[in-house]
This record gives structure tokens, sequence and C-alpha cells, in this order.
């Protein structure tokens, strides 16, 4: 039965990993704490799974344990270091074809997004996933017309981030 239930989860984990991935992404600022990140929340869908009902879809529940993983780990971290991404301080050669302006677009939302709250960063996330507003509503607990509250909220405040 154990074998089973391993052999179940890691199918579904692997089915939706990039869900954990783009959390990561979110919450992180370089590859070492989006790795510990991605570890810990692994840990969590594993040791969750057999409380899993089934009453939602797999992926769904799947961003309610990283979500909730990666905002408890780091509202509970009493250490913050202040760091800067080394992408800040690379040199970049540039071939005349290449437009980076994509690249620097998504940096810069990225760089605006870590810079909302915990709540406003799942919502904008999953919102950015194309979830319906029923769906990211059941993943964050909250009702539907507060979920489009939140979010018209959240995307003000980006709008502010970007556009000062």
């Amino acid at each position: 039965m154990q074998k089973d239930l391993e052999s179940k989860f890691l199918q579904d984990f692997e089915q939706n990993q990039n869900i954990v991935h783009k959390i990561c992404r979110i919450y992180t600022t370089n590859q070492d704490a989006h790795n510990d990140l991605f570890q810990e929340v692994v840990i969590q869908l594993w040791k969750n799974y057999s409380k899993f009902r089934g009453d939602s879809k797999f992926s769904t529940w799947m961003y309610r344990v990283a979500l909730n993983t990666a905002i408890s780990l780091y509202r509970k971290s009493t250490r913050t270091i202040t760091t800067q991404d080394i992408d800040d301080f690379s040199y970049k050669i540039q071939s005349i074809e290449y437009d980076d302006t994509e690249e620097l677009q998504l940096k810069a939302l990225y760089k605006a997004i870590r810079q909302l709250n915990d709540i406003d960063k799942a919502l904008i996330f999953l919102y950015l996933e194309d979830k319906p507003y029923k769906e990211i509503s059941e993943t964050l607990g909250i009702t539907e017309v507060n979920a489009r509250v939140k979010m018209n909220r959240a995307k003000d405040k980006l709008k502010n981030i970007l556009n000062p």
C-alpha cells in the first residue's frame, strides 16, 4: 500500500511540479533559496499527501500547500539578510539581433511581485497561471468576491510599483 501511495504521489507531483517552481521563483531571490523552498514544499506535500481527499483537483491542493509553506516559511524567518541578486551586477554581451525586452519586463514584474505582501503574491501568481477566480478563492480559502476585490487592489499596487 505504501508503494502504491508513493507511486501515485510521484506521478501527481511530476505532472504538476512546475507549480512549485513558479511559487519558489516568486518567494525567493536566488537559486539556493529556491532549492531550499522547493525541497520544503515537496516534504510538506509528501507529509500531507495521505490527507488529500480528492475534493479538489490535485493541482489546486498542491497550490494551497505550496503557497502556505512558502508564506509560513518566510513569515517565520526571524533572520533576514539583505542580499542583492547577482543579475543586478552581471554584465551581458548583447548581440544586435537579441531583444531582451521581454526578459527585462519579466524580471521587472517578478521584482515588483516580490514587493507585494504574501497574499497579494499568491493572488497574482494564480492570476498569471490563468486560474479562474473560483479556483483562486478555493486555493486561498477566501470567497470569490473577496478574491476579485483583493486582485484589483493587488493589480493597482503592481501598477504603482512598475509605474511610479
